[in-house]
C-alpha cells in the first residue's frame, strides 16, 4: 500500500472508471444518466399526459368508467372545460406539440381545480383530495419551461 492508503492496482482501476471487482464507478453511472435526460423527461411527458386524459374523457365520453353517482355533463360547464382541456391539451403534451403553451394553460386549469374545489377541505393534499391536481400543476408548469424532451414533434418541428 502506499501513503493514501490505495493500492497501485486500485488507482489504475479507478482512474480507468472501475473498481477493483469490475463494477462501473457511481460516477460513470452518472454520468451515463445524465445523457438520457431527454428521453427520460419525453417518457415523462407521456405517462403523464396518458394518466391526466383519462380524466377528462370519463367526463367526456364516460370511458374508462361513467361519471360518479351518474352525473350529467354540460359540455360547455366548467367540468365540461375543463373535460376538453384534459382530453385536448393531454393529446398535445402526448404528442409533444405546443408544449409550453399549452403545459402552461394546463398547469393553470390544475391550480384553479385545487384551489376551488379542494383546499377548502383543509392543508393536507392526502385528505383534500387535491393530490393529482397539485402534482399536475407542477409537472405542467415544469415543461412549459422545460419544454418537450425527446420524440416530441416539437423537436420535429424545430429540426
Amino acid at each position: 500500500r502506499e501513503a493514501g492508503g490505495d493500492c497501485r492496482v486500485e488507482r489504475q482501476f479507478r482512474k480507468a472508471g472501475r473498481t477493483p471487482g469490475g463494477i462501473v464507478s457511481i460516477l460513470s453511472i452518472v454520468g451515463r444518466w445524465r445523457q438520457v435526460t431527454p428521453q427520460l423527461q419525453g417518457v415523462l411527458r407521456m405517462v403523464a399526459a396518458f394518466s391526466f386524459m383519462q380524466p377528462g374523457t370519463m367526463k367526456l365520453f364516460g370511458f374508462p368508467m361513467p361519471m360518479p353517482g351518474g352525473m350529467k355533463l354540460a359540455i360547455l360547464s366548467q367540468v365540461g372545460i375543463g373535460g376538453i382541456l384534459e382530453v385536448f391539451g393531454g393529446a398535445l403534451i402526448f404528442v409533444g406539440l405546443f408544449i409550453r403553451p399549452v403545459a402552461f394553460i394546463l398547469a393553470g386549469e390544475m391550480a384553479v381545480a385545487y384551489f376551488q374545489f379542494h383546499a377548502r377541505n383543509g392543508f393536507w393534499t392526502l385528505t383534500n383530495g387535491g393530490t393529482d391536481a397539485v402534482i399536475f400543476c407542477f409537472i405542467w408548469l415544469f415543461f412549459s419551461a422545460a419544454g418537450a424532451g425527446a420524440w416530441s414533434l416539437d423537436a420535429r418541428r424545430k429540426a
